[in-house]
C-alpha cells in the first residue's frame, strides 16, 4: 500500500466518518502534504470499486464516502446541515416489502434514509 493510499484510509477510519472527497483531501493534506487531489479522488474511486468504502448521495449535496462498507446499515441524515449517522435498525426491509409491491423485480438490495433535524439543528 503506497503512502497516499495508508493517508486516505486513515482519515476514512472512524465510526460515522462521512466525508466529501474535498473534506478527505483536506485532511489527508495535514498528514502528507505532498498528496494531490487527484490522487485521494483516485484512492476513493478504487476503494469504492474494491468495496471498502461505500459513496453516499443525499439529495444535491456533494457525494460522501463511508468506511462502513461491510455492517449492513441505513443512514440517518438531517435535512437541514447534511450531517450523516449509521443507524442500525432491528428488522429485515427486503423482507418487508411484499411479493405484490415487487412488479417481477428479483430485489437483491434496500438502501433506507431517514431525514430529519439534528439535535444542533432543532436546537437552532
Amino acid at each position: 500500500m503506497t503512502a497516499q493510499r495508508r493517508v486516505v484510509a486513515e482519515v476514512l477510519d472512524g465510526e460515522h466518518v462521512h466525508l466529501t472527497a474535498d473534506e478527505v483531501h483536506a485532511r489527508a493534506v495535514a498528514k502528507l502534504p505532498e498528496i494531490s487531489r487527484a490522487t485521494v479522488y483516485n484512492t476513493l474511486g478504487e476503494l469504492v470499486t474494491l468495496g471498502e468504502v461505500l459513496e453516499v448521495a443525499t439529495d444535491k449535496r456533494a457525494k460522501r464516502y463511508d468506511p462502513n462498507a461491510h455492517r449492513p446499515h441505513h443512514h440517518l441524515v438531517c435535512a437541514r446541515c447534511g450531517a450523516i449517522r449509521d443507524v442500525h435498525p432491528s428488522g429485515n426491509p427486503l423482507a418487508d416489502l411484499p411479493d405484490s409491491e415487487r412488479f417481477g423485480f428479483t430485489v437483491s438490495d434496500v438502501e433506507v434514509t431517514y431525514r430529519g433535524l439534528c439535535p444542533n439543528c432543532a436546537a437552532a
